[in-house]
């Protein structure tokens, strides 16, 4: 393999070459979703909801009917809601990318995903691997890599905006005891909020401001951040405007069951602290015993990687390595 790889300046040139116009179609890209135009198309879309290829996209159902009592408008909404979380269980790659905060469209995304499993697979080629894994390593580096990166980024967003959502309900319900209007409670959380809990709240302001109902800018707002936190503060705001009441008291009671919510998932982490750090231990030890082999008795390990048969071993290892850290994780998991 060492042989291989000395020998072939020009490879390293085709490597250099190929890395080199990745980065131009990369940075085509990047400036196509960037530019001023798609800035304004993207901001229209996600305050509005309003395609401009496609029209209006998941409207409101309707408000609840008037009438029948506060606790009848609470499973009236809640049952909208149900509705429509069972008619978008499979949620695009335009939502997810939205979720995350990233400003680029699918296609972008697809295409750099795409670029970046190729390159992975020339480099594995290069390097001299067996080509049965060429396939796999494509799929896996162009088409699951990027989606689990997009899957955590959209979980880091969503664990950042549950931790000052608490707080930015405070403010409403302070400015509310003070005499000032939620919407402009709402402008001021915007302007004074980091991201994403500010951009979010603005975009809620800018809704309104466009003459779509409460109603349509908290479903947008579901769409955009699909937590149980948000879905209360709509039900709230929701059922407050069509039944009325002390909404600071009730905000406050919500702002109190929050904060409970969040005392309780940081129990649940440090209660499974121990099963978490045994499944990392377990998870890492074949990593590490193939490093500490490799220092020890270098000829002996490299056999395995090879020899053709030691490397469809090593898939057939990798594999079996990573559902047994799935089964894992899902085991010292809880949801609260």
């Amino acid at each position: 393999m060492m042989d291989q790889l000395a020998v072939s300046p020009l490879m390293l040139g085709l490597i250099g070459g190929m890395f080199l116009l990745l980065m131009v179609f990369a940075g085509l890209i990047l400036n196509l979703q960037y530019g001023p135009r798609a800035r304004l198309r993207r901001r229209m879309e996600a305050v509005t909801g309003v395609s401009l290829t496609g029209g209006r996209k998941g409207a409101a159902q309707g408000k609840a009917q008037p009438g029948g009592g506060r606790k009848k408008a609470i499973q009236t909404k809640l049952k909208e809601l149900e509705q429509q979380r069972k008619q978008q269980k499979a949620v695009s790659l335009k939502q997810r990318l939205i979720q995350a905060g990233l400003q680029v469209s699918p296609r972008g995304f697809v295409l750099i995903g795409l670029a970046f499993g190729a390159f992975s697979a020339v480099v594995y080629y290069l390097m001299g691997y067996n080509p049965i894994g060429i396939p796999l390593v494509l799929v896996a580096m162009g088409l699951g890599f990027p989606r689990l990166v997009l899957k955590k980024l959209i979980k880091r967003r969503q664990k950042k905006f549950t931790a000052n959502f608490a707080d930015a309900i405070d403010v409403i319900v302070r400015g509310i005891r003070s005499g000032l209007p939620v919407g402009e409670c709402m402008s001021i959380i915007g302007r004074e909020f980091d991201d994403p809990v500010g951009p979010e709240f603005q975009l809620l302001i800018e809704g309104q401001k466009l003459g779509m109902t409460l109603s349509d800018v908290l479903d947008r707002a579901l769409t955009r951040m699909p937590t149980n936190e948000v879905k209360f503060f709509a039900i709230v705001l929701v059922i407050q405007q069509q039944t009325g009441g002390n909404l600071a008291d009730t905000l406050s009671n919500l702002s109190n069951v929050l904060r409970e919510r969040k005392k309780l998932k940081d129990k649940i982490k440090s209660l499974s602290s121990e099963a978490k750090a045994s499944a990392m231990i377990i998870g890492s030890l074949p990593i590490v015993m193939t490093l500490l082999l490799f220092l020890v008795k270098r000829e002996y390990i490299t056999t395995l990687f090879t020899d053709p048969v030691g490397q469809i071993m090593i898939l057939i290892g990798l594999g079996w390595m990573g559902t047994g850290v799935l089964i894992m994780n899902q085991m010292v998991n809880f949801e609260a």
